[in-house]
């Protein structure tokens, strides 16, 4: 069940608190929801499974581009474990998340039991940032849920072996009906932060990923993801030999999570922490 808390500078964000045991934040890609763990959540052990929607993002309140940075989103995610008494989580960042997931490492360490990294690193391939910036802030052109399903294999390169149901999924989660067609589920102002951002000067992330030494960490990666390259993991593996990898066939960015591949590497890094 969805709930909210308010955040520090009175912005209403939502949230899901399920199960118990080892806490476990998930953390969304970057024009997504808490909805992106559905496909992982039934393939978990017992976990205490923590979920939110970033502001501007799903159920949360829309509060301006300004504020939908990586540092922002890093605090609401901060606040939310305090609102919940939860000193310690793993977290598990899908895309946007794990660059969050990175920063806090840098900056908040003693609040992470370990980072599990869904097909992101310290370097972002530009074929990738370039076909985010396609789309962000738009509606799709397809006016039904069953003509999106038809078009988003077509969107979405790399992708191989994805059942037919699963695009249908993906256009329920992601789109909303709205009018005679389909819209967002997030602030179309998510653009310009998102713009603003590449615009700006490049930015060496690699202490970042760095300052997760230390702590147990995964990489899940999409072989044929065109964010994350072969290269970057590598380095990635070089820099930690002890982290746990996997490249899933027949996936772009961003991996579903719930591919077998996915599941095992999740698990092996679950149980270093339990």
């Amino acid at each position: 069940m969805t709930q909210f808390f308010t955040a520090s500078d009175g912005a209403r964000l939502a949230y899901r608190d399920e199960g118990a045991g080892l806490p476990l934040l998930c953390l969304s890609g970057l024009t997504r929801t808490m909805a992106d763990f559905d496909y992982l959540a039934p393939h978990l052990p017992p976990v205490r499974l923590i979920r939110m929607d970033y502001r501007g993002r799903g159920e949360s309140q829309w509060t301006g581009a300004a504020s939908y940075t990586v540092p922002q989103e890093g605090r609401d995610a901060l606040e939310l474990l305090d609102h919940l008494g939860v000193e310690k989580a793993a977290l598990l960042g899908t895309s946007r998340g794990g660059m969050i997931a990175m920063m806090l490492a840098a900056l908040a360490k003693t609040r992470l039991l370990g980072v599990a990294l869904n097909d992101i690193g310290p370097v972002l391939d530009r074929p990738g940032l370039n076909r985010i910036l396609d789309y962000i802030g738009r509606n799709p052109a397809a006016k039904t849920h069953a003509a999106l399903a038809l078009a988003l294999p077509l969107s979405q390169p790399g992708f191989a072996n994805v059942p037919e149901n699963r695009w249908m999924e993906e256009a329920v989660k992601h789109y909303r009906p709205a009018g005679r067609g389909l819209a967002i589920t997030y602030d179309p102002a998510l653009r310009d932060s998102f713009l603003s951002a590449c615009e700006g000067p490049p930015v060496d992330a690699w202490p970042l990923y760095d300052a997760l030494a230390g702590l147990p960490l995964a990489l899940i990666r999409g072989a044929n993801s065109d964010l994350l390259t072969e290269a970057t993991a590598a380095e990635m593996r070089r820099r930690r030999p002890d982290m746990i990898f996997t490249d899933v066939p027949g996936r772009g960015h961003i991996p579903f999570l719930d591919e077998p591949e996915a599941v095992t590497a999740l698990h092996r890094w679950l149980e270093v922490m339990q």
